[in-house]
């Protein structure tokens, strides 16, 4: 009888392994065909900036050749369509070249799985390893594709914030520094007025840059803890945004594990930053208690608020960045959200994360 079951646990572990492949393998055919929409329309993307890029970049030409005809407005307009066309459009083409790499590795990924049902199809002791193929993932066999979700996720936003941010800043610098060089050859007084400006612009962009930084990665959050960089994070926000933040700390404020502390300010910094550009809001109240065993954040403010429902279900549809991003992260930590809204009634939201 010892024999007979020391026999049967290769069996039973195989079996284990096609259960396995058969969740795995589903996944992938999903995953492949969501990239290959994502490849058609970016690619189709791609086209259409290319022609407009060719356009932006002749006209450009001709403004150069004919310097004198044009206001420093115009000149300004059209070095700033150029140079963000021609981003853009490099940064689309990068887009779809990782699209079709991670197709080409899909697909390689589902051939090897689909070679490995089929030759174990006719092993005695399977009980039909093609049947259930589209069954989903479940538990820990999701956990690694959301952790690559959300990487991928924090780039792209990183992406559309260098382009937006520092990457504007240092082509308007381009542009004011070409139009101080050709201004030598006309008028001397311009020349230097137009080197004022271009020094303002240095300093406007050395603000921008270091800002860029402090969105990124604060370095007083490994240094001085979360609570003294979202005090800071919470200042600078009220000052450039104009609208008014409350902070309350319940507890003694302490350190916690790193991931802990990234969590908390990430997510405080994405409610604030959907507040400032949806919420027309006036006032906002944000909540850290630290007591006990789990991390309690609140952030509620009083804007327009929204549904709840539609909201979330469009933002899993259109796997929206920030919101997705965000339930991610705490979810992989072990953490909850709430979102409490209704239309002209404002927004809270209620999260709490285990600190261990």
């Amino acid at each position: 009888m010892e024999d007979d079951q020391e026999r049967q646990d290769p069996i039973e572990r195989l079996a284990e392994l096609v259960e396995a492949g058969k969740r795995a393998y589903s996944e992938t055919q999903n995953d492949l065909k969501e990239v290959e929409v994502l490849l058609e329309q970016t690619s189709g993307e791609v086209e259409k900036l290319d022609q407009r890029t060719t356009q932006v970049t002749n006209k450009l030409r001709h403004i150069e050749a004919n310097l004198n005809g044009y206001t420093r407005e115009e000149i300004k307009e059209a070095y700033s369509a150029s140079q963000a066309s021609q981003l853009r459009l490099v940064m689309l083409r990068s887009q779809a070249e990782q699209l079709q790499a991670k197709r080409e590795n899909l697909g390689n990924l589902a051939d090897w799985l689909r070679n490995f049902l089929d030759t174990v199809d006719d092993v005695p002791g399977l009980s039909g390893p093609r049947e259930g193929l589209a069954a989903s993932p479940v538990g820990a066999d999701n956990v690694m594709m959301r952790i690559i979700e959300a990487q991928e996720g924090e780039r792209q936003r990183l992406a559309r914030q260098m382009h937006d941010g520092p990457a504007q800043s240092l082509t308007n610098l381009i542009l004011q520094a070409e139009i101080v060089e050709k201004c030598f050859d006309v008028s001397t007084d311009r020349a230097r007025a137009e080197l004022t400006n271009l020094k303002n612009a240095v300093n406007a962009a050395f603000g921008k840059a270091m800002d860029f930084v402090f969105e990124l990665s604060p370095m007083m959050l490994d240094d001085l803890g979360v609570v003294p960089t979202v005090r800071r994070y919470i200042e600078d926000f009220q000052e450039k945004g104009g609208l008014s933040v409350a902070f309350d700390l319940v507890g003694e404020e302490r350190r916690m594990a790193p991931y802990v502390e990234v969590t908390i300010f990430r997510v405080i910094q994405e409610l604030l930053h959907n507040v400032g550009q949806h919420a027309h809001a006036s006032h906002v109240q944000v909540g850290l208690n630290l007591q006990g065993s789990k991390v309690g954040i609140t952030v509620e403010d009083d804007g327009s608020g929204f549904d709840v429902e539609e909201v979330l279900n469009s933002a899993k549809e259109r796997k929206s960045l920030g919101i997705a991003t965000m339930q991610q992260r705490l979810e992989m930590l072990g953490g909850t959200i709430q979102f409490e809204s209704s239309l002209g009634r404002g927004t809270k939201v209620t999260m709490q994360i285990p600190t261990h």
